[in-house]
């Protein structure tokens, strides 16, 4: 049933594109698409804005940016509206700021469109220029959906009002005019979405840079803990800026992944421009700390930022070659931990490390693929594996997994036994056999599909997971304080 059955036929529906008909703003998809072909293009996007304005600007990012138009989500709200629009017989006109070079590609994808008016590359079609072009093309009247304040300009001259996702004040606004209003909600960023962007949940790796206060046998020491937990939030920031760096660079692939698709960036909860804007700011933060923790933590910092970047941009579709980064990703929030309280460097952790994390790194890749199997596809969206590769990954995973509690054998006999400040060391042999059980845990449920796509994110909603962890804590605390306990003396 027509929501403005009242208002004769002839009077179209008008829909803006960006954050009302589709969950983005194509000005901001070019920008990235274009940024990820050449970061140099910045300096040209400042040159097009100053020498012709913004509708140049979109034109010739529409000309440059091989941007997929038909993976942006559609606003499920409002689609069924102007199609029940149009099965009544209204027609349905896309209205847009964007470039025609874009927008007419939506008349393709979407049926409903009879037609589209979009910026030409001279004229930027929004506000009250749009309202006056669409008071000359349709003099008998028009309905109009949008979403921001901008759009009260063209509201003031509809015969009927539509809001998508606006605020409640424009909202307010819009109702204010007194004509017929519908109200959809739209792709809205919350404070749970901007917490899932940046990935908050993941800074439980970062406790890794924790570690060392115990290893280095300094429960006890407050400066120690102080130095850490400084350590912890530089790299946790620094981590959730190259984490947007990251999925503004995947945009294109989480879209086409059936869980990624959900995150905030992809399905347009998080606005480009909002992650735009945090990135440099989690980075300027992350880089104060980075100076109160001085030159060698500084450095690791660098390193690992360089690291991340090379990853997102190159070494993640590399088969292998990516899963050792991630490891070494692991490994260098370890470093950073050691370097910061300045405890002794043991070969054998950070080789202990490495065959840990790239197993787990391992078993990150290998469940997409057996999970690319039950969505009958062959090849992982936006890596380089297919499902020809799912024995080699699990030989290579579980082949790590052994060695790493090896090597964590070896360390503990090499380096933690001499180790003066353990007063209890035996209770450290606790420690292999709790790992050798987490990780076969582990590369049992990837190989039934049952793991979630993140190992570490799926451990802390795991119980057995979290038993196993605490067992381990508590292992530490024994070997450490374990001389202290009457009972054992």
């Amino acid at each position: 049933m027509s929501h403005f059955a009242e208002m004769p036929l002839t009077v179209p529906l008008i829909l803006d594109l960006d954050r009302c008909l589709i969950a983005g703003d194509l000005l901001f998809e070019s920008f990235v698409v274009a940024l990820r072909g050449n970061i140099l293009v910045v300096f040209s996007c400042f040159y097009w804005l100053l020498a012709g304005g913004r509708a140049h600007l979109k034109r010739k990012l529409a000309a440059i940016a091989p941007l997929d138009t038909d993976l942006i989500p559609a606003n499920e709200g409002l689609v069924p509206l102007a199609e029940n629009e149009m099965r009544a017989g209204r027609p349905v006109v896309l209205a847009t700021a964007a470039d025609e070079l874009l927008a007419s590609r939506f008349r393709r994808r979407f049926a409903l469109l009879s037609r589209v008016i979009a910026s030409d590359g001279a004229r930027n079609l929004k506000g009250a220029r749009k309202a006056d072009t669409l008071r000359a093309e349709y003099p008998q009247g028009f309905i109009y959906a949008g979403d921001s304040p901008a759009d009260l300009h063209i509201w003031r001259h509809a015969a009927g009002v539509v809001t998508v996702g606006a605020s409640q004040a424009t909202r307010r606004k819009a109702r204010a005019l007194g004509k017929p209003t519908v109200d959809f909600d739209g792709p809205r960023l919350t404070a749970k979405s901007l917490l899932k962007s940046i990935r908050l949940q993941q800074w439980a790796k970062n406790a890794l840079v924790l570690a060392p206060v115990a290893l280095a046998g300094k429960l006890g020491n407050v400066d120690a803990w102080l130095d850490a937990g400084l350590a912890f939030l530089a790299i946790g920031l620094l981590a959730s800026a190259t984490y947007l760096v990251n999925d503004l660079s995947d945009l294109a692939d989480d879209r086409k992944h059936w869980s990624k698709r959900n995150r905030p960036l992809a399905s347009g909860r998080m606005p480009i421009p909002v992650a735009l804007l945090l990135v440099p700011g989690l980075l300027a933060i992350a880089a104060g700390l980075a100076l109160a923790l001085g030159p060698a933590g500084s450095a690791v910092l660098a390193l690992y930022g360089a690291t991340t970047l090379l990853y997102s941009f190159k070494l993640k579709r590399v088969p292998i070659v990516d899963v050792m980064a991630l490891a070494a990703l692991f490994t260098l929030r370890l470093l950073l931990g050691v370097v910061t309280i300045g405890a002794a460097l043991s070969p054998w952790l950070f080789v202990f490390s490495m065959a840990l994390f790239f197993s787990i790194s391992l078993a990150k890749r290998h469940v997409e693929l057996v999970r690319l199997r039950a969505y009958a596809m062959e090849k992982s969206v936006g890596r380089g594996y297919d499902t020809r590769d799912e024995p080699l990954l699990l030989a290579l995973g579980v082949g790590s997994a052994l060695s790493s509690v090896v090597l964590l054998s070896l360390y503990l006999s090499a380096d933690a036994f001499r180790a003066a400040f353990y007063g209890a060391p035996e209770f450290l042999w606790f420690a292999p056999a709790i790992i050798l059980l987490w990780l076969s845990r582990i590369w049992l449920l990837s190989q039934r599909g049952e793991l979630d796509d993140d190992p570490v994110a799926f451990a802390l909603r795991d119980r057995p997971s979290l038993v196993l962890g605490a067992a381990l804590g508590l292992a530490f605390l024994a070997a450490a304080f374990g001389n202290r306990l009457p009972w054992l003396a």
